[in-house]
């Protein structure tokens, strides 16, 4: 089993930043990949960026250029720097971490309000 928990959510002005954390515990020898997830009001999960063991990076086009994600694997950590954040990026951000055939482990989530 894989821990996550997510810090760093809140509320912004359209136009700002925001900086979510999340750290992993458990079996973190098993995560081979991860990530972070987005549900808005209304509408169906959707991945906003992934980061593999060995550094390969993926974006939703909807946020590419003004998110960033990254990991520190000496703290069992990954980041998701978050930019211009805009109205449409309110949602709830969760924390996901793969390992392998098991179930990918999902955080509690955290809010991410952008006023416009």
């Amino acid at each position: 089993q894989v821990q996550l928990v997510e810090s760093g959510g809140g509320l912004v002005q359209a136009g700002g930043s925001l900086r979510l954390s999340c750290v992993a515990s458990g079996s973190i020898f098993s995560i081979s990949a991860m990530g972070w997830y987005r549900q808005a009001p209304g509408k169906q999960r959707e991945l906003v960026a992934s980061i593999t063991n060995g550094g390969s990076i993926n974006y939703a086009d909807s946020v590419k250029g003004r998110f960033t994600i990254s990991r520190d694997n000496a703290k069992n950590a990954v980041y998701l720097q978050m930019n211009s954040l805009q109205y449409e990026d309110t949602a709830v951000y969760y924390c996901t971490a793969d390992r392998g055939w098991r179930p990918r482990s999902w955080g509690q989530g955290t809010q991410v309000t952008v006023s416009s």
